[in-house]
């Protein structure tokens, strides 16, 4: 996961740079702001997953699924976000300058969403 620039698979790669950038929100939240935060996967027992979950305190804060260009929200984001309680929900995508809002998940390029951490 750390050096996600190694990984061949254009889909995997692109979710490691994201992990690696959640990643270090969490560090910074946990080590300078003193948040007990955490990076976890969702997946449930039906296989319904969402690539990460930021909590803080142990209570979802918000959620990401990582696509390359898929723009229409993945239904385990609508699946989670409801039976969780999770207030912030993106679909972060490779593609460049794109900004909607479906049905209360946030689908967004991902220069636009990096730029809006640490």
């Amino acid at each position: 996961m750390f050096d996600w620039s190694e990984v061949e698979d254009e889909g995997a790669r692109f979710e490691n740079l994201i992990a690696s950038h959640l990643l270090k929100l969490v560090q910074y939240l946990n080590e300078y702001e003193g948040y007990k935060t955490s990076l976890l996967y969702l997946r449930n027992v039906d296989k319904k997953e969402v690539d990460f979950l930021v909590t803080v305190n142990k209570k979802p804060w918000f959620c990401v699924e990582a696509k390359l260009n898929e723009t229409n929200p993945s239904p385990s984001l609508f699946y989670f976000k409801e039976r969780l309680n999770i207030h912030y929900t993106y679909q972060v995508i490779k593609k460049q300058n794109v900004d909607i809002l479906k049905d209360k998940v946030r689908v967004i390029s991902a220069d636009r969403f990096l730029t809006s951490l640490i």
